[in-house]
């Protein structure tokens, strides 16, 4: 998949920003937004200036297309006259040049590999890269020799099968230790069943046409101390099975993961609720044909439609509420979904998902992020700096902290917002300090009525160093961020100077 920049991701005051890389956003000039790009692709005008022809570009031909009024991209093996996209770019025209005339895919990758590129950039496809010669008989490049996964990534699993009159049970040995029901995502679409595995910075996936028709609905099952998987699938028809299957793509191989593309399935939408005056809680519901659970700190991609364009946006799941975490769940296994999300009225994406009504549905993709859980061992002191809907990742990182470090002492949580009708959830934060003596909170306000007694500004130094106060001078400490663009890298720079190391740090930022 390319990874075209998309101005809906995310809106410019937007919280939903989770990525790993550094990327700012510049003005654009008026009649330079998404929608007048969408309107421009379906204008009928010749965006490749070659009036309708796809060539096979050579990387000699490539090359030559390297200035901003002819600049052509290759991802993916496709190429790309993205000239006309220029103006339209939220991350600016230098950010599109660093890939002018050659192959951008690790850029686009490295960014935001979720956009829809296909949908996005249609209409300036130029044509395919040409396939480069074949290599002599017997001589392979060094690269295609020897394999990577061998020396970089960790030993590559395996699977079986078995059956029983009514059951198919296939069994994955990962021969890792730190596998959970988290590490699993599996589907069962028509007669296709995958399961993706994720195994430190690599995916695992089974990919097969199943033999036979199987029920909807299967489960899973992980021995954690063996690192063994058990997806049991029960059959339409007590009958044998002589294979499992036939392989489809990529199945039984060991990838990276930046390298799988996203998966989507449709999640049906069950209730929406208010919070506060702008920002609504969405329940989703899962298909019974998927089994997939979001681990602390990481996002999924919502994917809509809008005017014929596939339109992508980044969200956190959170809880049904603060204290729901607290609670043994009735099912363990369960195919609900939360979502905290801000409704921008002149926003392109917020306001289409606004419009959904009870029983639709919307594509919802596999985890993604770089947060990891090891952050959180033998952890002191944790530290929550958040700004509106940037509160999203806070929220099971909060509860997974009270619930499950023995050696946590303090959480703090700093949250910033405008006024106090833009506090989501502060009745429950409120009571969650009363409830639980180790969380303070500190709500700061930058547009406050004259009756607010609380703290008062934006995030700076002042502010940090009086919050930022471990509960004993060697505690280790772990401090999570989360806001605008502008807000976060802010904090990022005040804490740098307040000496706090890299490894103290998680910033949800793009």
């Amino acid at each position: 998949m390319l990874n075209v920049p998309s101005q809906s991701f995310p809106g410019s005051s937007s919280q939903q920003r989770v990525s790993s890389g550094g990327r700012s956003k510049v003005p654009l000039k008026q009649g330079r937004s998404l929608m007048d790009w969408i309107r421009l692709t379906k204008s009928g005008k010749d965006l490749t200036g070659l009036k309708g022809r796809l060539i096979e570009v050579t990387e000699e031909e490539l090359k030559k297309h390297n200035k901003k009024d002819d600049c052509w991209i290759c991802i993916r093996g496709f190429v790309y006259n993205v000239s006309p996209y220029m103006e339209y770019h939220p991350g600016g025209e230098e950010e599109l040049m660093r890939g002018a005339g050659s192959d951008g895919t690790d850029l686009f990758d490295q960014v935001h590999r979720w956009v829809n590129y296909e949908s996005m950039l249609k209409e300036c496809l130029v044509g395919r890269m040409a396939v480069k010669p074949a290599f002599p008989k017997g001589m392979l490049p060094k690269s295609q020799v020897t394999d990577p996964l061998a020396k970089e990534g960790p030993s590559s699993p395996s699977y079986d099968w078995f059956q029983t009159d009514a059951l198919v049970t296939i069994v994955i040995y990962t021969k890792q230790k730190d596998i959970n029901l988290d590490s699993v995502i599996a589907d069962h679409r028509d007669d296709s069943f995958r399961a993706e595995t994720v195994i430190k910075d690599y995916s695992y996936l089974i990919h097969i046409a199943l033999s036979h028709e199987i029920q909807e609905d299967f489960s899973v099952r992980v021995v954690e101390n063996v690192g063994k998987i058990e997806i049991v699938l029960k059959k339409k028809e007590n009958t044998s099975w002589k294979c499992l299957g036939h392989p489809l793509e990529n199945h039984n191989s060991l990838i990276p993961k930046k390298d799988t593309g996203l998966y989507y399935r449709k999640c049906q939408l069950i209730s929406k609720e208010d919070v506060t005056h702008d920002t609504k809680l969405f329940c989703l519901m899962l298909p019974p044909s998927t089994h997939l659970q979001v681990p602390t700190g990481q996002h999924v991609y919502f994917k809509l439609t809008i005017t014929g364009t596939e339109i992508v946006k980044p969200y956190t799941p959170v809880s049904d509420s603060l204290f729901s975490e607290f609670k043994e769940p009735v099912l363990p296994n369960n195919k609900y979904i939360y979502f905290l999300i801000k409704i921008y009225p002149a926003g392109l994406f917020t306001p289409e998902l606004d419009h959904l009504q009870i029983g639709d549905y919307v594509s919802v993709s596999n985890p993604e992020g770089n947060f990891k859980i090891s952050q959180f061992q033998e952890l002191e002191d944790l530290f929550l700096l958040a700004a509106g809907t940037g509160f999203t990742p806070m929220v099971k990182v909060l509860s997974y902290a009270l619930t499950n470090i023995p050696s946590l002492r303090k959480v703090k949580l700093m949250f910033f917002n405008k006024t106090e009708d833009d506090i989501i959830w502060r009745s429950q934060l409120e009571k969650l300090a009363f409830k639980d003596k180790r969380f303070d909170l500190e709500f700061v306000l930058s547009a406050p009525t004259s009756e607010w007694n609380g703290k008062r500004g934006y995030i700076s130094p002042a502010l940090l160093s009086e919050f930022l106060k471990r509960s004993l001078d060697t505690s280790k400490v772990l401090i999570c961020i989360c806001g605008p663009m502008p807000f976060t890298e802010q904090g990022m720079k005040l804490l740098h100077d307040l000496n706090f190391s890299k490894d103290e740090i998680h910033s949800f930022t793009a």
